[in-house]
């Protein structure tokens, strides 16, 4: 099993404190969790993308390039990119550019986005938003593997034997299809034989099972080998702690904090006490012993051979947040690689770091 660490960089007051960090101190905060997680071993760091308050990751290949100049190993995800809300050509432009700059450890995540005000910022209605992530996401696909591209295209200008700069460095850059809710993701994924990532944070787990199932399922009908599936799960929080008792008691602030926001937002409440949370839904709170049986539970449902964990602290914290990460990595991960299997897929880069590009 692989494992990243993911940030939508989220911008406001920190739930139990109150105090909100100034938008410097918030990207500072970022490329340190990155370099973090890279240290402790995680295998990769991700970085979402919204266009709307309160998040400030409205550029996502910027912060990644950051992100790549101060690593070495660790891959770098996008989670996700709107393709619906993007030029494909100028994201293949921006993407290609970071996997070239990063040594090609770049994976992608796209998705067609969520949220009113992006979608009006951009100009795309709830009604048209998945056919474009659909168009966007089939350029995007034919840019990286052909030199010439010709696409008539409903969103965009068309496409008459165009090129575009600068030519990949991996061939192709690997794409997963983020998913939460819906199968027209699920399908296009699996048409095209690519890997699935499924949101898995903000329900117990029947929805994102039956989403996974659908995706098998098209996986075979469109004619790919079952053997050739990879699937990713989400984390709706995390905090090991050494007993299941402290894990609890250091998170109930975070969770008590997060109701409040909720319920003062008029937002749905799933799960009402920090308990049914850290037992029905995909949090990893408890002892190392209770995470490893719980990652194993979801595994049985969603086969998923990579995790996602937040990079942020999310209230906690920040040394009780990076011990948490610690014994995730000493306790929790060595177990979880040795019984679960890796993607079916190399997760190096695509070639070596030559003696000149580490110096670089």
């Amino acid at each position: 099993m692989k494992f990243i660490a993911v940030t939508l960089i989220a911008h406001r007051p920190d739930p139990v404190t109150g105090v909100r960090k100034s938008t410097h101190e918030r990207f500072r905060e970022v490329l340190g969790d990155a370099v973090l997680a890279e240290e402790l071993g995680f295998d990769g760091f991700g970085v979402g993308e919204r266009h709307e308050r309160p998040f400030i990751s409205s550029s996502p290949a910027v912060v990644l390039s950051h992100v790549a100049a101060l690593t070495k190993r660790i891959r770098l995800f996008t989670a996700v990119t709107t393709l619906s809300l993007l030029d494909p050509v100028r994201a293949y432009e921006d993407y290609a550019t970071l996997d070239h700059l990063s040594e090609g450890r770049l994976d992608l995540i796209i998705g067609k986005g969520n949220g009113t005000a992006q979608r009006e910022l951009f100009h795309v209605t709830p009604e048209d938003q998945w056919e474009r992530n659909a168009e966007s996401y089939e350029v995007f696909r034919r840019i990286w593997r052909q030199d010439k591209v010709t696409a008539r295209t409903r969103f965009r200008p068309p496409l008459t034997d165009s090129e575009v700069w600068p030519r990949p460095f991996q061939r192709p850059v690997r794409v997963w299809h983020g998913s939460a809710t819906s199968k027209e993701s699920v399908d296009l994924a699996a048409r095209h034989g690519d890997p699935l990532f499924s949101a898995n944070v903000t329900n117990p787990v029947e929805p994102y099972a039956e989403l996974v199932r659908h995706y098998r399922e098209r996986w075979e009908h469109y004619g790919h080998d079952p053997a050739g599936i990879a699937i990713g799960a989400g984390t709706a929080g995390v905090h090991v702690a050494p007993t299941s008792q402290e894990a609890l008691a250091a998170y109930r602030p975070v969770f008590e904090a997060g109701l409040a926001f909720s319920r003062q937002a008029g937002l749905p409440v799933v799960f009402e006490t920090l308990e049914d949370f850290a037992e029905r839904s995909s949090a990893l709170i408890g002892s190392p012993q209770q995470v490893i049986d719980k990652v194993h539970r979801y595994h049985e449902r969603l086969g998923h051979t990579v995790l996602h964990l937040h990079a942020d602290a999310h209230g906690l914290p920040d040394a009780r947040h990076r011990a948490s990460l610690e014994l995730f990595q000493s306790l929790v991960a060595p177990v979880l690689r040795r019984e679960i299997p890796d993607p079916p897929f190399p997760w190096e880069p695509a070639l070596p770091l030559t003696q000149e590009s580490a110096r670089l």
